[in-house]
């Protein structure tokens, strides 16, 4: 089986850099050191997708300013010296985080990548016997505009039920402002989020306060990096916002059922990690998706939708129109 799945990404590889067949806005491009990474373009947004280490969206801009981080050390991935596992960008993942198991073959390992149409395509795991797992990733992007639709299949291919659960951990640009919508007939938090103290005597604090986090209507704001990194909230809302500094909000909208079961330890919808820029340029942003169960052969799947909208950075001094904000994204984020 493992012969047969480099032999068909070996393939896929050689007809896709002679150009054969690929479809309208599909085309392959080398990004950093990565060959024949596949591009999706409709115009004015770009989407680069790595198939080499992890299965990620290395890039994703709108009018040539790349939404995600992508780390500089990447240049230098499959040279002596370079980096064996990089993970920054656009980066997915399953869990919950405490109890799953190492899985490199889905975090770092070489994926299959394949073009399925228009401004669309798939990336494919290795199977994982770590996990029981293999996971199939589409990613599809509009005609017009910035929406990006980033599908995540799990699918088990053990004997035996699996229940993994889709964990985003996207690295956007650092130096945002975090907006979350807040949904209080669902709030299990008295303070509508929770803060994770990772050190040597791990706990989760239960009423953070912090200078950079605030309530302010019915929104919690994020606005800069916190004492620990790591914040995880309770909206059932399906969607936040980071505005960012060169005047863009990535918004991602996702499922969140009030009903769902989150099996994270804290039962979290969403995470945010925001350390400071010398500790890492980059913020974590993280959906997470309920549990549910996969039987034997069967399979269960998460779509996250990507947008970039114009949306001027608040100067010193300045605040973000949060209602304003909200009505935007309903307008433009559909």
């Amino acid at each position: 089986m493992r012969f047969n799945y480099f032999v068909t990404a070996f393939l896929a590889c050689q007809l896709a850099a002679f150009g054969a067949g690929l479809p309208e806005g599909v085309r392959r491009v080398k990004v950093l050191n990565y060959p024949d990474c596949f591009e999706l373009a409709n115009g004015e947004t770009r989407v680069t997708l790595c198939h080499q280490v992890g299965g990620r969206v290395l890039e994703y801009s709108f009018k040539g300013r790349n939404a995600l981080y992508l780390d500089p050390r990447e240049e230098k991935w499959g040279t002596p010296g370079g980096p064996k596992a990089p993970s920054s960008a656009g980066r997915f993942d399953i869990g919950p985080e405490y109890l799953i198991p190492e899985r490199d073959k889905l975090w770092s390992g070489e994926w299959e990548a394949e073009a399925i149409g228009p401004r669309a395509v798939r990336l494919t795991s290795q199977p994982d016997d770590a996990t029981g797992i293999q996971l199939i990733r589409n990613f599809r992007l509009a005609r017009t505009g910035t929406h990006l639709a980033c599908e995540q299949t799990i699918r088990n291919i053990s004997k035996e039920p699996k229940y993994w659960a889709h964990w985003s951990r996207t690295f956007a640009v650092h130096g945002g402002i975090g907006v979350i919508p807040q949904t209080p007939d669902t709030r299990r938090f008295p303070n509508g989020f929770v803060m994770y103290n990772q050190g040597a005597d791990p706990s989760i604090i239960l009423r953070p306060t912090d200078p950079n986090v605030r309530m302010r209507g019915n929104f919690l704001e994020v606005r800069g990096p916190t004492r620990f990194p790591k914040l995880g909230f309770d909206s059932n809302a399906g969607w936040f916002a980071y505005v960012m500094p060169h005047d863009q909000a990535f918004v991602k909208r996702y499922p969140s059922p009030k009903d769902g079961v989150y099996p994270e330890i804290a039962g979290l919808t969403l995470c945010f990690w925001y350390p400071k820029a010398e500790q890492v340029p980059a913020v974590e942003l993280e959906p997470h998706g309920s549990r549910k169960k996969i039987p034997p052969g069967g399979k269960v799947s998460f779509t996250e939708d990507w947008y970039l909208l114009e949306h001027k950075f608040p100067a010193a001094g300045e605040e973000i129109d949060l209602e304003n904000l909200a009505a935007q994204v309903e307008r433009e984020a559909r």
